[in-house]
């Protein structure tokens, strides 16, 4: 593992600057020689651009997790028969190894609270929380809040799009879009891509932090594509 040279913090890789952060003291740090030979396989969920597609003539909600080039980062498929959702993030479809998981901390799945879970470490990262009365009536709202349960951001659908896909015939059919907010500012997009069978969802991290783990936001993705498609 990279550390900094500093505080010994963990380092991760930064495509768009071409350094490393630390987690622990906030600063980019230069790459030594070193360290430019190292796979960064350790930034997997720090990218600023994945998609989200539904596995097609399949039986129940199957996902692959991919980066923009279509190369598969993790796959999830949704239980049956649950009380409460537990959503497990692969490696691929032979299930062997648990990369992440998105857990729900209650039965009352109506304003359901979710867990993102590092698989590894059993830490949470962070969770999603659905905003009931606006996702039912206005337009698709979840709450992001930290690994402390402080309230840090959230995944807004444009106003009036959501108004028409829940109130003209046909709306359904219409792509959803999707701004994610973090301390009031726009960092990411969110956007579905139109397809008569099948689902796809498409981030686009527009301002990301660095030390924001996508995970979270991938784990909201997925609840937008197995949980909240199904309410429509």
């Amino acid at each position: 593992m990279n550390v900094c040279p500093t505080c010994t913090g963990q380092l991760t890789w930064v495509d768009m600057y071409d350094k490393w952060f630390c987690h622990q003291c906030k600063r980019y740090v230069e790459p030594t020689k070193q360290q430019a030979q190292i796979p960064k396989s350790m930034t997997l969920w720090y990218g600023n651009n994945y998609r989200i597609r539904k596995k097609v003539l399949t039986v129940w909600n199957k996902y692959w997790i991919e980066d923009p080039r279509g190369r598969k980062l993790g796959f999830a498929k949704q239980k049956m028969f649950r009380l409460k959702e537990d959503i497990r993030v692969f490696t691929d479809e032979k299930m062997k190894k648990e990369l992440f998981r998105i857990k729900q901390q209650q039965i009352l799945d109506l304003w359901a609270t979710f867990a993102v879970i590092d698989s590894q470490t059993n830490a949470a990262l962070g969770y999603i929380r659905r905003k009931a009365l606006s996702s039912t009536f206005v337009r698709d709202e979840w709450e992001v809040l930290n690994a402390h349960r402080q309230l840090v951001g959230g995944l807004y659908e444009e106003k009036g799009r959501g108004l028409a896909r829940k109130y003209i015939p046909g709306g359904s059919l219409i792509p959803e879009k999707m701004a994610f907010e973090l301390n009031g500012l726009p960092v990411a997009t969110v956007n579905q891509q139109f397809k008569i069978i099948g689902d796809i969802w498409n981030l686009q991290g527009l301002n990301l932090p660095p030390d924001f783990d996508r995970r979270v936001l991938l784990g909201s993705m997925l609840l937008m594509g197995m949980i909240e498609r199904q309410r429509k």
